[in-house]
């Protein structure tokens, strides 16, 4: 309908009676020529019928017209009355986010505080002015500039909904009132709000009695208890017990014993951020359990929890796989696994050395069987390798060829300057042909059926080829690091020790287990040496027993110090760097050591010496380099046993041992020292560095 013509189907059915006239006038003509006064009489009856179809035409035009006109007013007096007293609050905006118009409802919510033509940010803050105009987002479909937005307001939590239309959807001809709001733009915007404070309410408390489950398992039972009388051990786990139950009843969760040594729990999920904030105490309850003021029984737990699965089947498989991430960090920590993110709690402590070898000798075995039924071995450890990733790289290659097999070690040619000294004794050696494969290489010669020995290494990107843990079902982990959500996943045999002093000390372990008995080479036994010496800084840190027990071996089997000494000169020019870096040393917070190194040669393997040589400064508690490298940043972090610099590392996105670990980050140098600042700050306000 436009200007007052009646147009459309409307005007087809008023014309019907018009439409009909040609024919009868055709149907007189031939009644004339057929017989003329029958035509006549026909004629006049036409005539008549033409003129009263013609005047009702006319007549009813202006009826309907009126009628039409009445129902259109009431109709559009309806809806503007129907969407004034909408219980949804509306309002109308011009393409730049002012109020052009609202209901009752968002006059009753806002309390009469929006003006026209107020911009719609003065009232709800949320809906910024730079949202306006609204424009088809990235991942709209179809160019829809319809928008979504949910915030707080007050009491209640309100969903926005704001939709652009074109005016000339719209006939505003009879409308000029409405017109002129669209002079400067031909769209506007559509504002709905609608109230979901109780579907949060409701959402959340849903979320608040959603089932946390959880593994506590006691940390080296058998050990801890092993020289304890019954009477002792029973009171021990009494202590233990009571504190579990204690800390359990504060949660309103229940427990159930599985094991001597194993406990499974349940909880609902509002209790979840409150062992949060307390940094699970649980577990500094269990470590000060004392019995009669005995401090050489020292109990701890370590702790996985799972939530936020699909089913209650996978929330304990992930409880599975959270206590198994704790266990091989070493124990005495909290692991809580929310879908694909992992948290850590706990773990600060340097792990005590464990005595027994019932492990060495089973993971040493199974190894053995591992290698006797593989047709092809590839040994790799980690990008720029060290002295221990080699060595104990070494060491296994060593024991497969006591097991009359061929095996070859992965190293990028040139990549490292730290062993190069190594490797060029071991190419002087003709039994040692073919010792070496590149990457490219290896992965040209990989199959499914292949046995890859990852050592010094349990983290997919620091390896030294990651594709090739994808070509192969047979992967074997020897590591002393602890692991992380990067862990490399499925391998056939996982020997992940954190108290070990180097994985060379593990390898070395393995010799009295395989076969009868074995024994390395000289050189071989240099290399093993020389990996221990190297991780424990010359034997100053993370050392125990086994640890001179394995050198002790090697000493027996041909390791000469005086030569190992004399293949870890610096040269000059390095001697000078380390003395720089040195002298350059800030002290951070008064305990800690930065440093820098300027980008020559391999910086990362001269920043892990400065950072051992900080640490022979009084009061220092943790040093830590910083060198660029190949365009990166690399961090070296080093302490002896009051600070755990795997924990600071891990918060740059690194990882390593708790008194040796480092990081990479791609920044510069400034930028890096600031990151290293505020996260050492944060974590001694927060209480992770004690």
């Amino acid at each position: 309908m436009n200007k007052g013509k009646i147009s459309g189907s409307l005007r087809t059915h008023l014309l019907w009676p018009v439409i009909l006239i040609p024919f009868l006038a055709i149907m007189t003509i031939h009644l004339l020529i057929a017989d003329f006064k029958t035509g006549l009489i026909s004629a006049v009856y036409v005539i008549c019928y033409t003129a009263i179809a013609l005047f009702l035409y006319n007549f009813n035009k202006k009826t309907v017209m009126a009628n039409l006109i009445n129902y259109a007013i009431a109709y559009n007096e309806f809806t503007k009355l129907m969407v004034k007293e909408l219980d949804i609050p509306y309002a109308t905006l011009d393409a730049g986010g002012s109020i052009m118009w609202y209901n009752d409802a968002f006059s009753a919510l806002t309390g009469e505080s929006a003006i026209i033509p107020e911009h719609i940010s003065s009232v709800f803050p949320e809906i910024k002015p730079g949202l306006f105009p609204l424009t088809p987002s990235e991942s709209s479909e179809g160019g829809d500039t319809d928008r979504e937005l949910t915030f707080s307001y007050g009491d209640m939590y309100l969903r926005a909904v704001l939709r652009q239309t074109s005016i000339h959807d719209y006939d505003f001809s009879d409308d000029m009132e409405n017109i002129s709001l669209f002079e400067n733009s031909d769209t506007f915007v559509t504002l709905y709000l609608y109230d979901e404070t109780r579907l949060k309410e409701y959402a959340g408390r849903i979320r608040d009695e959603d089932i946390v489950m959880g593994l506590l398992y006691i940390d080296d039972y058998d050990e801890v208890l092993a020289n304890c009388d019954e009477l002792t051990r029973s009171l021990l786990m009494a202590l233990v017990e009571r504190q579990i139950a204690k800390n359990m009843q504060e949660l309103d969760g229940i427990y159930r014993k599985m094991e001597k040594d194993r406990y499974f729990f349940i909880f609902r999920n509002k209790y979840l951020n409150i062992i949060k904030e307390n940094k699970f105490s649980i577990l500094d309850d269990v470590r000060n359990v004392k019995l009669g003021g005995n401090d050489d029984i020292r109990i701890t737990i370590s702790i996985g929890i799972g939530v936020h699965a699909d089913s209650y089947a996978k929330r304990y498989e992930f409880a599975r796989t959270a206590i198994d991430l704790a266990l091989g960090r070493g124990g005495d920590q909290a692991v809580i696994k929310d879908g694909e993110k992992i948290i850590y709690y706990g773990g600060s402590n340097i792990q005590k050395e464990s005595n027994t070898r019932v492990r060495a000798r089973v993971k040493a075995h199974a190894l053995n069987e591992l290698i006797v039924a593989a047709e092809q071995i590839f040994i790799m450890g980690h990008k720029n390798c060290d002295a221990d990733s080699f060595g104990a790289s070494v060491g296994i290659y060593r024991i497969a060829r006591a097991l009359e097999r061929t095996a070859q070690i992965i190293i990028e040619p040139g990549e490292s300057s730290a062993i190069s000294r190594f490797i060029d004794r071991y190419n002087e050696n003709s039994y040692y042909d073919n010792f070496i494969i590149s990457p490219e290489e290896a992965r040209y010669k990989m199959t499914p059926d292949t046995l890859l020995i990852v050592t010094d290494v349990n983290k997919v990107s620091l390896v030294q080829c990651p594709p090739l843990l994808e070509q192969t079902r047979n992967l074997v982990v020897i590591d002393h690091h602890r692991q992380t959500d990067e862990r490399i996943k499925n391998p056939v045999l996982s020997y992940i020790e954190p108290y070990a002093s180097s994985a060379s000390e593990m390898v070395t372990e393995f010799f009295r287990y395989i076969n009868d008995g074995i024994r390395p080479r000289p050189l071989e036994a240099d290399t093993l040496y020389s990996g221990i010496m190297v991780d424990t800084n010359n034997f100053s840190a993370q050392v125990g027993v086994r640890t001179f027990e394995a050198v002790a071996y090697l000493k027996r089997c041909g390791a000469d110090i005086t030569r190992i000494h004399k293949l870890f000169r610096s040269d000059p020019e390095e001697y000078m760097i380390r003395a720089r870096a040195i002298s350059n040393a800030n002290i951070f917070l008064d305990s800690f050591v930065i440093t820098t190194i300027p980008g020559t040669g391999n910086t990362p393997v001269i920043g892990a010496k400065v950072a051992n040589s900080l640490l022979e400064m009084k009061g220092i508690r943790a040093s830590f380099v910083l060198s660029e490298y190949k365009s990166r940043i690399y961090i070296n972090a080093r302490s002896i046993d009051e600070v755990n610099v795997q924990l600071i590392m891990e918060k740059l996105g690194g990882g390593g041992h708790v008194s040796a670990a480092a990081a990479q980050l791609d920044t510069n140098l400034d930028a890096a020292i600031g990151r290293l600042k505020d996260t050492i700050s944060t974590m001694l306000k927060e209480g992770d560095i004690k």
